[in-house]
C-alpha cells in the first residue's frame, strides 16, 4: 500500500524538470553547472528544483571545491519501484474481483 510518504515522492517525481534531473543524475554526479547546460534551465530555477529533490531524500550533495555535485539515491528510487511493482501485481491477482453493485 502506498504510504502519504511515498505518495509525496511521486509529486516531487511529476514535475518533468525534477524527472529530468534524476534522469540525467542516474547516468552520473553532475554539478550545478553541467545541469544548467544539460537543462537549459535557469540556474536560480534548478536550484530551486534541486533543493526540493535534496529534502525529498531523492538527491544528495558532495561539495567539491567551489562546485556542489548532486547525485541520485538509487535506494529511494528502488523503493518507490517496489511500490509499483507490488501495486502491478496485486492488479494482476484481482483481474479477476469484481464487488457487486448493490
Amino acid at each position: 500500500m502506498m504510504t502519504s510518504v511515498d505518495a509525496d515522492l511521486i509529486r516531487v517525481l511529476a514535475d518533468p524538470l525534477r524527472l529530468q534531473i534524476v534522469t540525467l543524475l542516474a547516468r552520473e554526479t553532475l554539478c550545478t553547472t553541467h545541469l544548467v547546460e544539460e537543462t537549459g534551465a535557469r540556474q536560480t530555477n534548478l536550484s530551486n528544483h534541486l533543493r526540493v529533490l535534496r529534502e525529498a531524500g531523492v538527491v544528495e550533495t558532495e561539495p567539491c571545491g567551489r562546485f556542489t555535485y548532486y547525485k541520485l539515491r538509487p535506494d529511494v528510487i528502488a523503493q518507490l519501484a517496489g511500490q509499483f511493482t507490488g501495486l502491478a501485481e496485486s492488479a494482476r491477482n484481482a483481474a479477476d474481483n469484481k464487488r457487486a453493485c448493490p
